[in-house]
């Protein structure tokens, strides 16, 4: 006996609610395999294309993890060092370059810097309040993420979870799709190929975008000599997730350090903004188009709204998770206005008689054809 559609709709909504809860549960348990589940399907394509060039399914995988685990040795060998100690040393220089404002303030705008002004108040209070405390923010910000003892387990238990996921990637899909409700097959299979049409092409697109510019910022702010360019150049391209939002704080961040730093050569400073000039039309004009392409994006809002929302639920993995889950509702969203606008909550009588009208001149005119 097949079921009623309140009945189906109900144990379906009991079923997405307990799975909410349970990911709110086990929030901070589930990173590594998060984690490893988003490698995995980054990874898939790759793998897709050396299984077409002959590589079998196991030795794609293998070749796949020797390379990442060669980059990401390479990574945490030269990177990370250099990440840490630009982070500790920015903490630090953070209130001499307050008050290095504060005086050029009271130079260039006296009446700002008024012991009762607003602005000097509150820049003395910031000031106070970061002294002595450097070296606490900088330990803060590196150990936010994680305890060393989930830091170990995260770097053990990712890698293995995205192998073995990545080696049966296409089995589970299959067998995912053996256990999908008949009567439903095509729509869900439809809202799953939407699913994966914006993961693959906004989220894994968008990593990649990220990726470049991220590696492009900091290798040309080092590169000209910008104190913590490493750290403003990542921070620009994590930030690129959000459009519009990593060029503006990471430019800002990078010609307010040069200001500082690049005073008495003011070419410098332009140069720093000519890097950013150039890694925003190189991102709109070659690597969305090429690598995103016409996928349905987020809005900017929407975007911010599901970091803070997921990050406020489940913690660091919430943020992790908030850019697919936000860019899957999207697709079911859409989904749901469309039968909306196909259904008769939103037609209503008049919509039923005008197609009852268009009926009806349909049957008069086969009629009198065939008379």
């Amino acid at each position: 006996m097949a079921l009623s559609v309140s009945q189906q709709a109900k144990y379906w909504g009991i079923g997405m609610a307990v799975t909410v809860f349970l990911l709110w549960l086990l929030g901070g348990i589930l990173l590594p395999f998060i984690t490893g589940m988003a490698i995995a399907y980054f990874l898939d394509p790759t793998a897709d294309r050396l299984e077409a060039m002959g590589f079998s399914r196991i030795w794609a995988t293998v070749t796949i993890t020797v390379v990442a685990l060669f980059v990401c040795t390479l990574l945490v060998i030269i990177l990370i060092p250099q990440l840490v100690q630009q982070t500790a040393a920015l903490a630090t220089a953070a209130p001499e370059y307050i008050q290095q404002l504060q005086t050029f303030l009271a130079g260039k705008f006296p009446s700002l810097m008024d012991e009762n002004s607003a602005v000097r108040q509150g820049i003395e209070s910031f000031v106070e309040g970061f002294k002595g405390r450097a070296g606490e923010f900088a330990s803060a910000i590196l150990a936010s993420a994680f305890s060393i003892v989930d830091a170990l387990i995260f770097i053990v238990v990712a890698p293995v979870v995205a192998f073995y996921m990545l080696l049966d990637w296409d089995r589970m899909v299959a067998t995912v799709d053996s256990w999908l409700p008949r009567d439903h097959l095509e729509t869900i299979r439809g809202l799953a190929r939407d699913v994966d049409g914006v993961l693959a092409g906004f989220v894994r697109g968008q990593l990649t975008v990220c990726a470049i510019l991220g590696t492009f910022y900091a290798i040309a702010l080092m590169a000209v000599g910008l104190q913590f360019g490493l750290i403003v150049g990542l921070v620009a391209g994590l930030l690129t997730f959000i459009p519009y939002v990593g060029s503006v704080i990471g430019g800002v961040l990078a010609i307010g350090l040069a200001l500082f730093q690049f005073w008495g050569t003011p070419e410098w400073i332009i140069v720093v903004a000519v890097i950013f000039v150039v890694g925003q039309m190189v991102e709109g004009n070659v690597l969305t188009p090429k690598l995103v392409g016409g996928s349905v994006g987020l809005h900017p809002v929407w975007l911010m709204f599901a970091l803070s929302a997921f990050g406020t639920l489940m913690g660091f993995t919430g943020m992790l998770v908030a850019v697919p889950v936000a860019a899957c509702l999207g697709v079911f969203f859409r989904f749901g206005i469309s039968q909306y606008l196909d259904g008769r909550l939103y037609t209503g009588l008049i919509g039923k008689r005008v197609d009852s009208q268009d009926d009806d001149v349909i049957l008069t005119k086969e009629s009198d054809t065939n008379g």
